[in-house]
């Protein structure tokens, strides 16, 4: 072999070496890709899904049944306020919704309209809101680490947080990540609180009143195996918990003991969404097993089970 031939590789053996180089990169950024969206967790909740009874899948809110029929519609004139989360009045049969950036409370139909818009004056982050009983509802203000409970009837107008109870959430881990999502849960008299990164759950006992009893109570979270924590919703059917991620763009259903049942992404291409929901901030479920969404800046989704 020549001293040339030495200095200088065959062609095919650089175009070789290239390719692998490239495969190599190729695979490495697609396993990060898969770690980042847990696709490994996905898969085995994927594969025991497959082994989900109908008794068992009708037992529950099977989320892979579910087809949007309202895609990511326009909220007219809130492009700048931020949809930050939404829950279900059963009273009513309508949707409230808070804004985050623009602190204001807004209630809307369940064909995502409209219907009256309440500043709320005195909060700095709204960013969750359940609806209670009696006409009370449930705010967190994730900047402040205040949970306030307030009363809106027919008249309200606006609001004022000096004008209700509000409760110290307390300090968290990561203080500009920290509590974000609520649900109330009838059944157990209890609110469900959530901690947005690293995702953790809390209940707070309460009667349904603007009195809440003891002091809020750490879960087991060892089934969040999501990036963060954006919602949390309540099936008034089953009793099972809906967990919204907006960085995983995940939906998960927990059963009563807290394990995963089921799940739905919100990546374009599934469960009817034509694109991928850019930063799902908020869900809820309707008595009827309607499931809605909110994603910021200013996006309505409505998800209908087929059946």
């Amino acid at each position: 072999m020549s001293a040339q031939t030495q200095l200088n590789p065959p062609r095919r053996s650089r175009f070789a070496l290239r390719w692998y180089v490239w495969l190599l990169l190729v695979l490495a950024a697609a396993y990060g890709l898969a770690f980042a969206m847990h696709w490994d967790d996905r898969g085995l909740l994927w594969v025991r899904e497959r082994f989900e009874s109908q008794t068992e899948q009708k037992a529950s809110i099977w989320l892979p049944d579910y087809r949007a029929v309202i895609d990511g519609k326009l909220l007219p004139g809130m492009e700048k306020d931020e949809a930050s989360d939404l829950s279900y009045n059963p009273q009513t049969k309508t949707l409230f919704s808070v804004m985050g950036k623009n602190p204001f409370l807004v209630e809307l139909t369940l064909q995502g309209d409209v219907l009256r818009k309440m500043p709320l004056v005195g909060w700095s982050n709204p960013e969750g809101v359940t609806v209670m009983e009696n006409g009370l509802l449930a705010i967190v203000d994730e900047r402040e680490h205040l949970l306030t409970i307030v009363k809106v009837d027919a008249n309200t107008r606006e609001l004022n947080i000096a004008d209700f109870p509000k409760y110290d959430l307390g300090p968290s881990k990561n203080q500009n990540k920290a509590f974000e999502a609520i649900t109330w849960d009838p059944l157990n008299q209890q609110l469900l609180l959530g901690e947005e990164r690293p995702p953790a759950l809390f209940t707070w006992k309460s009667d349904g009143s603007q009195t809440l009893k003891g002091d809020k109570q750490k879960l087991a979270s060892d089934e969040l195996d999501i990036r963060n924590l954006s919602a949390l919703a309540i099936d008034p059917r089953t009793g099972h918990t809906l967990v919204l991620s907006a960085d995983s763009h995940l939906l998960l259903e927990l059963d009563e003991k807290g394990d995963q049942v089921s799940f739905m992404t919100l990546l374009g291409g599934f469960n009817g969404l034509k694109s991928t929901i850019p930063r799902a901030e908020g869900v809820t479920m309707d008595d009827a097993g309607t499931l809605y969404m909110v994603s910021e800046p200013n996006l309505f989704y409505r998800f209908e089970k087929q059946k």
